[in-house]
C-alpha cells in the first residue's frame, strides 16, 4: 500500500487523481477547500478500495499547513505527495491590474504553499532515502500572460523551483515531477473567457499523470499538444510572442 497526499482534491485534477490512485487500493490523504465536494471525493475513493483520510482547511494558513503535513507524515510516512491545489483568475477588462487580495491569495496558494510543503516533505523523504513530490504548475509558466500576470508568474516561479529542488534532491533518492497542464476541463478552466484549445477531461489527464509519475517522469505536459506549442514558442522571437498575446488579450476583452 502506497501512502499518498493530494492537495486540491475536492475537484478538478485533484479529485480525478484521487480516483485514479484509489483504484490501486492505496492510503490517501486528501485535502481540499470545499468540504462537501471533498467528502464526495473521499466516498468515491473508499468505494474503490482506498483507505482515506480527509481534511478541509485553508492551505494559506501556513502554521496549520506545516502542522498538518507533519502529522500526516508522522502517522504514515508519505511515499508520494501531489501538491495540486491552485487558484486561477484573470484581470477583468475594467481593471489595469489584479485585485490585491486576489493576487495575495494566488501567490500564497500557487507558490508559497507548495514551496513550504515540498521543502518540509523533501527533508523527511531524504532521511528515508525515498519518495516523490509532484508539483502541479501550468503551461502558463511559459508565457507572460497579460490577462493573468499573477497566475503565469506564480507558475513560472514554481517551474524554476521544481527544477532547482530536483537537482538538490538527486543524491537523496527523492524524485521531483513537474506537471504542466494546458486546458483541462475543471471548474477553474470553465471560468475562463478565453478559448480553451485541445481541452482534455480531468480523468484522462489524471490517467496520463499517474502512468508517467509511476515511470519517474521529470516533466509531464497534458494534453501533449501543449508540449509542442511550448517547445515551438521558445524558437519564436519574444517580440512576436508578445504581439500574439496582446492580440489574444484584446480579443478576450471584447
Amino acid at each position: 500500500m502506497t501512502n499518498i497526499l493530494i492537495t486540491g482534491a475536492s475537484s478538478g485534477i485533484g479529485a480525478a487523481l484521487a480516483g485514479a490512485y484509489a483504484n490501486q487500493g492505496n492510503r490517501l490523504v486528501l485535502w481540499g477547500r470545499n468540504a462537501e465536494r471533498l467528502a464526495a471525493t473521499a466516498t468515491r475513493c473508499r468505494a474503490r478500495g482506498a483507505t482515506v483520510e480527509e481534511d478541509c482547511f485553508d492551505l494559506s494558513d501556513f502554521d496549520r499547513l506545516i502542522a498538518a503535513l507533519e502529522t500526516a507524515d508522522d502517522r504514515n510516512a508519505l511515499d508520494l505527495a501531489i501538491l495540486n491545489a491552485g487558484l486561477g483568475g484573470s484581470i477583468p477588462p475594467h481593471r489595469a491590474a489584479q485585485d490585491v487580495r486576489a493576487a495575495q491569495a494566488m501567490a500564497a496558494v500557487n507558490l508559497t504553499v507548495p514551496v513550504i510543503a515540498a521543502n518540509l516533505l523533501a527533508e523527511r523523504m531524504a532521511r528515508r532515502g525515498r519518495g516523490r513530490i509532484v508539483l502541479v504548475g501550468s503551461v502558463a509558466a511559459n508565457f507572460p500572460l497579460p490577462m493573468a500576470p499573477v497566475y503565469s508568474g506564480t507558475k513560472a516561479g514554481l517551474t524554476v523551483f521544481a527544477d532547482a529542488l530536483r537537482l538538490r534532491l538527486e543524491e537523496y533518492g527523492v524524485g521531483i515531477t513537474l506537471v504542466s497542464p494546458g486546458f483541462v476541463d475543471t471548474p477553474m478552466s470553465r471560468g475562463l473567457s478565453e478559448p480553451r484549445p485541445f481541452l482534455i477531461d480531468a480523468e484522462k489527464a489524471a490517467t496520463i499523470i499517474v502512468r508517467k509519475v509511476a515511470h519517474g517522469a521529470r516533466h509531464i505536459v497534458v494534453p501533449w499538444q501543449f508540449a509542442v506549442i511550448c517547445g515551438a514558442a521558445k524558437l519564436v522571437p519574444g517580440a512576436i510572442v508578445r504581439a500574439i498575446l496582446r492580440q489574444v488579450m484584446r480579443t478576450s476583452a471584447r
